[in-house]
């Protein structure tokens, strides 16, 4: 397992604080996390082994700083704030990795200034919307309808991980910070998760993998087809035994096929 550094940054004029685990070295790679909140998996320890991964925690999510939230109004600022993360980080052009709505914002971010992102991987992505495979609000999907959507076996151990029994007392403050992490995602996702990407995704410079698990039921493998059409040089890599979460389900899979197209 590789050895994990924290960090807690302040940006945005010091109105957020920002924490951000660190291991590995080499290349610089930037992993933005997924819906659920910032976990340390097998996936991010296979990546250290050849890079040196950052993982941010959202704005908001930091342990002890939900205020931070209130200072991003919107997708634009979202997205300026990550500048100002690289620049902290003291990394002009990283690997940007991004997972569910981790690779929305890094999408975004990618097209917004090119120059900024060496090479992009997009897992899961959120950030299109297609009416005839519209994408459920799992916000307040409930938990044991949410399962089966997001993960190919509902009952796979990582179940454990990223759920939360609010009815447990041991469990109330997972479930809180859970709770909090899909509030501070959906202000820039909900009503539709399309803030305008579709118009400025030509604009991604970066060679750009998309990796989707076959059997997403939350965002279906057509939406990575339409990332792929719109991307222009991206190819796809379509997880098998992997639903929403293949960083998660098939951590060693999903980390071979990244290695790979980062080679």
């Amino acid at each position: 397992m590789a050895q994990v550094t924290e960090q807690t940054l302040s940006l945005w004029d010091g109105k957020i604080k920002t924490l951000v685990k660190k291991a590995g070295n080499g290349p610089a790679l930037i992993y933005l996390h997924g819906d659920f909140g910032l976990f340390w998996n097998d996936f991010l320890d296979q990546l250290a082994e050849h890079f040196t991964v950052y993982a941010p925690a959202h704005p908001g999510t930091t342990p002890g700083e939900p205020d931070s939230l209130r200072a991003l109004d919107d997708m634009w600022d979202l997205v300026l704030y990550h500048y100002e993360l690289f620049d902290q980080l003291k990394v002009e052009s990283p690997i940007l990795v991004g997972d569910s709505f981790g690779a929305m914002v890094a999408a975004e971010v990618a097209a917004t200034n090119p120059q900024r992102v060496s090479k992009l991987v997009l897992m899961s992505a959120l950030g299109l919307w297609r009416d005839d495979a519209p994408i459920r609000n799992y916000i307040v999907t409930p938990q044991p309808e949410l399962a089966p959507l997001i993960l190919k076996n509902p009952d796979h151990p990582v179940r454990k991980q990223i759920f939360a029994d609010g009815m447990d007392p041991a469990q109330q403050d997972a479930y809180i910070r859970m709770a909090w992490t899909f509030a501070c995602i959906g202000k820039f996702i909900w009503p539709i998760p399309d803030k305008g990407l579709s118009k400025r995704m030509h604009r991604i410079a970066a060679p750009t993998l998309i990796v989707w698990g076959k059997h997403d039921r939350l965002i279906p493998p057509l939406y990575a087809e339409e990332f792929h059409r719109r991307i222009a040089g991206s190819r796809v890599e379509l997880i098998d035994n992997a639903a929403h979460m293949p960083a998660f389900e098939q951590p060693a899979v999903a980390a071979k096929a990244v290695q790979s197209f980062l080679k």
